[in-house]
């Protein structure tokens, strides 16, 4: 009999061009969260305004019944890239491995252009929230070879499912 823990999902799309209909980053997201057989309990897309950006999460991460926002877009260096900044001030701890473990993987695939991301992650009022590149490949690497193993329950010799009760103490 499987102990698998389902999460609540939240996915957060920061772009200003982005809708429901054409958001590829988002519903790759989504699919995968469901094939992981956990919730998606949220799902928005917001200008790329870094205040926007951090009244969304703060509302999510103060809603007890969110384990988990991911956000895609906004980690690049270009003025406009304002999604570390937004939500970086909102972390109680980072997740300093997350970032260098993406860029590890990325650069197998993109080589040295993989500087150019600033993935983030960290825990904030006891809600996990990894910052995703907008790239639909990026999204979709992050959640298979990192995130997915991470939220599962059952995956040894550890994982960030099994903390949740701990993250208030």
């Amino acid at each position: 009999m499987s102990t698998k823990i389902k999460l609540n999902i939240a996915i957060l799309t920061i772009s200003d061009s982005r809708t429901l209909a054409n958001d590829k980053s988002g519903n790759i997201l989504n699919k995968l969260i469901k094939e992981s057989h956990h919730n998606l309990s949220e799902r928005g897309i917001v200008k790329d305004n870094i205040y926007s950006i951090r009244s969304i999460v703060s509302l999510w991460i103060d809603n007890k019944d969110i384990d988990v926002v991911i956000t895609t877009g906004g980690t690049g260096i270009t003025g406009t890239d304002g999604t570390p900044e937004a939500i970086e001030v909102l972390f109680d701890k980072k997740i300093d491995g997350f970032g260098e473990i993406f860029r590890m993987l990325s650069y197998n695939k993109i080589k040295t252009s993989t500087i150019q991301s600033r993935a983030t992650s960290g825990v904030a009022n006891s809600t996990y929230i990894f910052c995703l590149p907008g790239s639909p490949g990026a999204c979709k690497d992050a959640w298979i070879d990192i995130i997915q193993h991470q939220l599962d329950s059952e995956n040894k010799p550890c994982n960030l499912t099994e903390l949740i009760p701990r993250l208030k103490d």
